[in-house]
C-alpha cells in the first residue's frame, strides 16, 4: 500500500514540474520586433530592399514617434504603419549630398527593418540607413544616409535595384482609395541609384509604377550623393509635377522608404532590402505608412 502511495506521488510531482519554467522551450524572438542592436545616434532612421526583375522591393524599418497632424485633404482614417512628417522649408536646401544644412528643420526616420534577404544581411555595417524629408511649393526633398560596408551599383534603368539604390513608394490620392490594395494609377514606385560604378558615377533615377509612366526620369529629379568610409549619402529633390500634385499643408499621402543592398560586384542581384516599415508589400498600398506635409 505504501509503495502505491509512493508512486502516486512521484507521478504527481513529475506532472507538476512539467509545468515550471525550466522545463517549457524558450520560444524565439521574432526579428522584426527587434531594432538593430548597434544603431548610434548617427542613424535617426532608414530603408532597404527591392526584389524581381520588375522593381519588385522588399523593406524593414524601426517605427519612429510621429505626431498626427490633421488633414484637410485626406480621410479621417489612418495608416497603421508608420507616419512620417516632410517639414516645410522656407528656404531652399543646397544639394551637395550632405543634409547638414537643413537637418535641423526636420525630423529623422530609420529604416532598418529587413523585409528581403535575411539571409544575406549580417549586420548593420552591412546596410543600414535613416532619412528625412521636407518640401515646398516646387519640390519634395529626399536626405538619406546609408551604412554599406561594400557599395556596388553596376545595374542599371529597370534593374536598377539589384545595386545598391534606394526607393520611395507614394500614394499620392490615400483618402480616395484608402482602402484598395492595389496599385493604380496614383501610385508611384521611384527607384534612385546614387552612382553607378562607383558613388561619384552617373546618378539615375527610375519609374516602375504607374505602369503608364514606366521608365527612367533621371532628366527631372536632382541626385547628388557622397560617401566616407563604409557610408554613403544621397540628396534628392523631386518636382511635384512628376507625382502630379500640387501640395498643401496637412497632406496626407501614402508613403514607404527602402534600401537596396548587393555586395557582389560580379553579380547585379538584390541581396538584401530594408524599410522604414515591417510589413513591407510593394504592390499593396494598404501596408504602406504615410507621409505628412507639415
Amino acid at each position: 500500500m505504501k509503495k502505491k502511495i509512493f508512486l502516486v506521488i512521484a507521478l504527481l510531482v513529475l506532472i507538476t514540474a512539467c509545468n515550471f519554467p525550466f522545463f517549457k522551450e524558450e520560444e524565439p524572438e521574432n526579428i522584426f520586433d527587434q531594432p538593430a542592436q548597434t544603431l548610434t545616434a548617427m542613424f535617426a532612421a532608414f530603408p532597404t530592399p527591392t526584389a524581381a526583375a520588375t522593381g519588385q522591393s522588399a523593406t524593414a524599418a524601426v517605427q519612429a514617434s510621429s505626431t498626427a497632424i490633421p488633414s484637410a485633404t485626406a480621410a479621417n482614417d489612418q495608416r497603421g504603419a508608420q507616419q512620417v512628417v516632410a517639414k516645410y522649408l522656407s528656404k531652399k536646401p543646397v544639394l551637395d549630398g550632405d543634409w547638414g544644412d537643413w537637418k535641423q528643420s526636420t525630423l529623422a526616420y530609420p529604416a532598418y527593418y529587413v523585409v528581403y534577404g535575411l539571409k544575406a544581411w549580417e549586420n548593420d555595417s552591412d546596410c543600414e540607413g535613416s532619412f528625412i524629408l521636407g518640401w515646398d511649393e516646387s519640390f519634395l526633398y529626399v536626405g538619406v544616409k546609408v551604412k554599406d560596408d561594400t557599395y556596388v551599383q553596376n545595374a542599371s534603368g529597370e534593374l536598377l535595384f539589384r545595386g545598391d539604390s534606394i526607393e520611395l513608394l507614394i500614394d499620392t490620392d490615400l483618402a480616395g482609395d484608402f482602402h484598395t490594395a492595389s496599385l493604380n494609377e496614383d501610385d508611384y514606385q521611384i527607384g534612385i541609384a546614387p552612382g553607378r560604378g562607383s558613388i561619384n558615377g552617373p546618378k539615375e533615377a527610375y519609374l516602375w509604377y504607374p505602369i503608364s509612366k514606366k521608365g527612367s526620369i533621371t532628366d527631372q529629379i536632382d541626385i547628388t550623393s557622397t560617401s566616407t568610409a563604409g557610408i554613403y549619402r544621397l540628396e534628392v529633390r523631386i518636382p511635384w509635377s512628376v507625382l502630379e500634385i500640387t501640395p498643401q499643408k496637412g497632406m496626407r499621402l501614402g508613403f514607404e522608404f527602402s534600401v537596396s543592398d548587393n555586395d557582389n560586384p560580379a553579380e547585379n542581384v538584390q541581396q538584401t532590402l530594408i524599410s522604414n516599415i515591417p510589413t513591407h508589400g510593394f504592390l499593396d498600398p494598404t501596408t504602406w505608412g504615410e507621409m505628412i506635409l507639415d
